[in-house]
């Protein structure tokens, strides 16, 4: 067994690598711990009160003070996490040059992961701000809601988007696991990609977007075979785990399904991915060879029992305009 294999655990079709058990248990001690003592230290106090004692000096130790600042702070950020964050949508433009366009620039929006619920919260900022961009193909990439009334808001939402070109979506693991046999797409407009790519045309270039679903991830090479290599290839999968794994030209990846960790800590980023590379591509932009990958942190919150919070992992919209290499001057 290599490295890799042993280092990570398949949990509901989700992976979990050691290193993120190890983060998440580290991250869950240390709350428990300040809580755990926090807690002490009150009801220390309250009894010390109820016999008309002096406050302990325990109370008053600048240990003491470092825990009810580290337990206001934890409250603070409970609070900015459930009421401020998830309604903060980020519009993220990246730009891209290619040799294999030459009259026209390509406008893409990507969102991802929804997670749409009975009250959808972002749902008019989603249709106002996309709307707004103008776009010429609307990409999803999984992932669309955690409820049945959540799926009429998600196909609603993603009906009132507009696209000149075309929009299309992929199945994310959320489809396998609760919506298997839905159509989620109907009477949304988007044509869904399930092993087969679509060739788009824009001012007399070709490009061409590929959809491979959980389901079909050993179908990926042979059907990307088939795109011409002048053309561009945008590729689109829920996970980010293939993209050391493809034999076929492939230029722009786009991907969701890690949330940007959905909670992540300043200067180290995401607690856990649910990836299988951890977080070697938590979220943002990455260069994998001659591939772009683009990993989006999605809209919505993970279902189940996830935390319902967003922490240093903004809600994202992520707009990608693809124009021609600029001809040098001689």
């Amino acid at each position: 067994m290599t490295e890799e294999i042993l280092s990570v655990i398949i949990f509901h079709g989700r992976f979990l690598t050691l290193k993120a058990i190890a983060s998440v248990a580290l991250f869950a001690g240390l709350l428990i711990f300040i809580y755990s003592f926090e807690a002490y230290l009150i009801f220390h106090l309250v009894q010390s009160r109820r016999k008309g004692q002096k406050i302990s000096p325990l109370f008053k130790s600048k240990w003491a003070f470092i825990v009810h600042l580290l337990a206001i702070a934890g409250i603070i950020c409970l609070l900015y996490g459930y009421f401020i964050e998830p309604y903060w949508i980020e519009v993220k433009r990246i730009e891209i040059s290619t040799s294999k366009l030459h009259q026209s620039t390509i406008r893409l929006v990507q969102i991802s992961d929804t997670h749409c619920t009975n009250n959808q919260r972002n749902k008019r900022k989603i249709i106002e701000t996309i709307d707004s961009i103008n776009p010429d193909v609307i990409l999803f990439t999984g992932d669309s809601a955690n409820s049945s009334k959540g799926l009429k808001q998600f196909k609603e939402t993603m009906a009132e988007l507009h696209a000149g070109l075309g929009k299309y979506g992929i199945k994310g693991n959320i489809e396998k696991e609760k919506w298997k046999g839905v159509d989620i797409f109907d009477g949304t407009g988007f044509i869904e990609l399930d092993a087969n790519s679509v060739e788009i045309k824009k001012d007399g270039d070709s490009f061409w977007i590929t959809g491979i679903t959980c389901e079909k991830e050993r179908e990926t090479n042979n059907v990307l075979k088939k795109i011409p290599a002048e053309n561009y290839s945008i590729f689109l999968h829920h996970f980010p785990d293939l993209v050391e794994d493809l034999n076929s030209p492939v230029d722009l990846y786009l991907a969701g399904h890690t949330h940007g960790g959905q909670i992540a800590l300043p200067f180290y980023g995401a607690i856990i991915t649910l990836s299988k590379f951890g977080k070697k591509y938590e979220a943002g932009q990455y260069r994998v060879g001659n591939i772009i990958l683009y990993v989006n942190r999605g809209i919505g919150l993970a279902a189940g029992f996830n935390p319902k919070v967003r922490f240093f992992a903004r809600p994202e919209i992520t707009v990608i305009d693809i124009h021609p290499e600029k001809i040098k001057s001689k």
